[in-house]
């Protein structure tokens, strides 16, 4: 079977990291699986970059162009909205005419159009889309942000200005989406129970297939090491307490900061002595914007993209902190896991399948930046920290191994090739 997966970028951000591994792990489990890029970004021989950059940055732009026309010429949510204008054809690619399953996963910001999406869709390969966010079942946004309207027709979106009537763009691209999936069939697979509990909620999906499969993680290289030695290589200090949080970009309000600096302000007004016993580790860009934010010692990481120097920082950890007020199932919690680090977040999308809680970590109230601290302090001086660590890695090991989610991946290609009538 030879799968060919599809995303914007080969490392950059969250699904890049999902999809990557999960081709890797297909390789190592039977299954020949290629991914195809927009933004190719090392020289692995089982990635093919799109040619013609040129035509990949109009895309992007004319596509940003338009939603800048769609906000009244404002930048305010100029990324968090896709409507899918523009993108290559790759149908006419040789690792798409040789490939079994067709897989997608981000295809976003100019990598793919709604009109390119209905033409691999009426090639009649077998296709499997695996959500990251929201967007696939929605019109245009990538995070409802409690929005229920995809439950019906999407309509008078908040991330647009004006009314609707007429002019309503979301509903637009809505019946866009609609046409794109006349007549043909999808099996959608959601990386959280959550996330796929949202998305049989959407109008778009109805009578498509939605499943969960977790993301793959290598547990080889993502493991339990000594903590010293790896605080010595990441230059994070021996003698304290170390509570991490890593995001592509820290000041992204979806991650939630402001409950991370509040919770700290609350920890150091009634602990006190934890302002000489604890550190702060921000990994990420624009890291640097927020150490005078913060009550605590902080030590800004910067962006960091060598796997081996990201592990050394989750090893150096005590806890791992994650106050995203609206996330699928992040890799930093997965990865944080694997390497012995309890976790800390809110009870918001798929982070309660992942934290159990008091068991491998706590899950605070939603937007409670008052239970945030208490998860803390209760993670770093009052549990058990040797037997909040073995069990974080042994939920990894049981749920995110590579081979259990290839196994899972694998059954999914071959009812898709069966409902398709495929031939291999």
């Amino acid at each position: 079977m030879r799968v060919l997966i599809v995303n914007t970028s080969e490392r950059t951000g969250g699904a890049a990291v999902a999809a990557r591994r999960l081709m890797e792990a297909l390789n190592g489990h039977g299954v020949k699986a290629k991914m195809l890029v927009r933004d190719k970004e090392t020289d692995s021989l089982t990635v093919v970059g799109l040619k013609g950059k040129w035509w990949q940055q109009w895309c992007f732009l004319w596509e940003r162009l338009v939603i800048y026309m769609y906000q009244h010429c404002s930048r305010k949510h100029l990324f968090e909205i896709d409507i899918a204008n523009a993108g290559t054809d790759i149908t006419r690619l040789p690792e798409f005419k040789e490939a079994d399953v067709i897989h997608l996963h981000w295809i976003n910001q100019g990598m793919l159009s709604l009109s390119g999406i209905r033409k691999i869709l009426r090639s009649g390969k077998p296709v499997v889309w695996t959500m990251h966010d929201i967007w696939p079942a929605t019109a245009i946004c990538h995070y409802a942000r409690g929005c229920k309207n995809y439950g019906s027709e999407c309509h008078n979106c908040q991330l647009l200005p004006g009314k609707g009537g007429r002019y309503d763009q979301a509903n637009r691209i809505w019946k866009k989406k609609v046409r794109m999936l006349a007549g043909e069939s999808i099996t959608y697979v959601a990386c959280s129970q959550w996330l796929c509990g949202e998305a049989k909620m959407s109008a778009l999906l109805k009578g498509q297939k939605v499943t969960s499969i977790p993301n793959a993680i290598d547990t080889h290289l993502f493991c339990p090491a000594d903590k010293q030695q790896a605080r010595t290589k990441a230059r994070l200090p021996i003698d304290k307490k170390v509570i991490l949080f890593v995001s592509q970009r820290v000041t992204d309000q979806r991650k939630g900061m402001d409950y991370l600096i509040e919770a700290v302000k609350l920890l150091t007004e009634n602990y006190p002595q934890m302002a000489d016993q604890v550190e702060i580790a921000l990994l990420g860009g624009h890291s640097e914007e927020l150490t005078d934010q913060l009550k605590l010692p902080v030590c800004s990481l910067g962006y960091v993209n060598d796997e081996q120097t990201i592990v050394n920082i989750y090893r150096s950890a005590d806890v791992f902190i994650t106050p995203s007020l609206e996330d699928n199932l992040p890799n930093t919690i997965m990865e944080a896991m694997a390497c012995g680090v309890p976790c800390v977040g809110f009870k918001v999308g798929g982070i309660p399948e992942m934290i159990d809680h008091q068991k491998n970590g706590y899950v605070a109230a939603y937007r409670d930046a008052e239970d945030l601290a208490r998860g803390l302090h209760w993670v770093l001086c009052e549990a058990d920290g040797k037997a909040l660590s073995k069990a974080a890695v042994s939920k990894v090991n049981r749920c995110y191994s590579q081979q259990s989610v290839a196994l899972k991946y694998t059954e999914v290609y071959n009812e898709a090739i069966a409902q398709k009538g495929y031939k291999l």
